[in-house]
């Protein structure tokens, strides 16, 4: 995986594409201090997760521009989201990832909202990065509410 960013911040230096090239460059310096706090080399999985982190505070600051208007800010951070999703694993769909929450609140006998913490931990030992864990949570609660 990081191969494919450092092939990708070169081919963006040499197509000039200069707004690509600064999201790529911000996401290597994001990747570099993880392997420097490690100590070691990042996994395929650790840099997934730092692209998911990412992504995650870009969309939480594009729904705080949304709140006050700021579409021009937004729109920049939907291009560098759609960039840096790129990177991740193609995430299961709403549906999917309700038939994986019903099978599993079956298989774990979870009848209320007190099972809610049991049922997630199994869906995320059983998805791992597939599944945004925010939808999850808030479907979880709604089947056992």
């Amino acid at each position: 995986m990081l191969e494919q960013i450092n092939q990708d911040i070169t081919k963006a230096m040499k197509s000039g594409e200069k707004f690509e090239l600064s999201v790529l460059r911000m996401l290597k310096a994001e990747l570099k201090n993880a392997e420097i706090n490690k100590k070691d080399v990042l996994t395929d999985d650790e840099v997934v997760a730092i692209v998911k982190k990412q992504v995650k505070v870009r969309k939480d600051s594009k729904a705080e521009y949304e709140s006050y208007n700021r579409d021009d800010l937004a729109s920049g951070l939907e291009n560098e989201i759609n960039i840096l999703s790129k990177y991740l694993p193609e995430e299961l769909s709403e549906e999917e990832i309700g038939k994986i929450i019903d099978e599993t609140i079956r298989e774990t006998g979870a009848s209320n909202i007190k099972s809610m913490g049991m049922v997630i931990k199994a869906i995320q030992e059983r998805c791992g990065s597939a599944v945004d864990m925010g939808l999850v949570s808030r479907l979880v609660k709604e089947k056992l509410n």
